[in-house]
């Protein structure tokens, strides 16, 4: 999310009710004239006629309390998110700017810009600012190219395999347990209620042990090795040990893995090898600062 993006979503969280803008009134001149003052009345100057297509190119401005940086600033932020420059952005612009200025003041008025946490607040805000600038021009100055994201996007596809698997399973502590579960099964007993009963797993548990579509590269080694093993509809003749315990595993369907073209995963691709070249970056960094 952009510096400005930010800005604009405070405001618009601020400025929920937008203030009317007013132009001052313009006194009118009293007519010069030699008549005595009781036989003629002083008349006001008639006012220039307005140029029609001058009026409607740009809305009246009134008084201003920000700077023409700050405005053009928020200004080609708004048109660069395609906003179209109108009178009516512009003067909702002028709005919110003067608003934010009356609010900068009154809390300085109120002492917040001498409180500490705000000040650290502002300072780490202004951070990240140069921080964000900084990586922006980082990212452009190296960018990836085609053939390395082309031989991510291929070790990806090895690495997720040609088939898919729907699976459940249920997870105990101990392998007799589990062997007593299997033995259940062959009886007759349904999986889903026995995986609600007993599996130790948080996240399938009450879902009867399901865990949807996966390839075998989603899981720990000794449980991916297994699901080749077992036949569509049916389930462990052992149990399974992993880590986290023993597994009763049940392969409910297999398909072919579905991948996106190189195309259609480019983008995801570039981010994250983006991110693993900024992270080495980073660790380049912080070992030549020794920390």
């Amino acid at each position: 999310m952009t510096t400005t993006r930010i800005a604009g979503m405070l405001l618009m969280a601020l400025f929920s009710i937008s203030v009317a803008a007013q132009t001052p009134a313009t006194k009118p001149d009293a007519a010069k004239t030699d008549a005595p003052k009781a036989d003629v009345k002083a008349a006001p100057k008639a006012a220039p006629k307005a140029d029609a297509k001058k009026a409607d190119a740009k809305a009246p401005e009134g008084k201003t309390l920000y700077t023409k940086e700050v405005f053009d600033y928020f200004l080609k932020q708004r048109t660069q998110q395609g906003q179209p420059d109108t009178p009516e952005m512009r003067a909702s612009l002028r709005e919110e700017l003067n608003t934010r200025e009356l609010l900068i003041k009154e809390a300085k008025k109120a002492g917040f810009d001498k409180q500490p946490d705000v000040k650290m607040d502002a300072q780490l805000s202004g951070d990240m600012v140069l921080i964000r600038a900084f990586l922006g021009d980082w990212v452009k100055k190296n960018p990836i190219s085609d053939d390395l994201l082309k031989k991510e996007y291929e070790a990806l596809k090895a690495q997720l395999g040609d088939k898919e698997y729907k699976i459940s399973h249920i997870l105990v502590e101990n392998e007799d347990e589990a062997k007593a579960i299997i033995a259940d099964l062959q009886k007759g007993k349904k999986f889903a209620d026995i995986a609600k009963e007993k599996s130790k797993d948080p996240g399938s548990k009450d879902k009867g042990g399901d865990l949807g579509w996966n390839s075998p590269s989603s899981f720990v080694k000794p449980f991916a090795d297994a699901l080749p093993t077992i036949e569509k509809g049916k389930f462990t003749a052992v149990p399974v040990q992993s880590q986290y315990g023993w597994h009763v595993i049940m392969v409910e369907d297999v398909r072919s893995t579905k991948l996106p073209s190189f195309e259609e995963a480019k983008q995801q691709l570039q981010q994250r090898a983006q991110a693993q070249w900024m992270d080495k970056y980073f660790k380049e960094l912080r070992d030549k600062a020794g920390v």
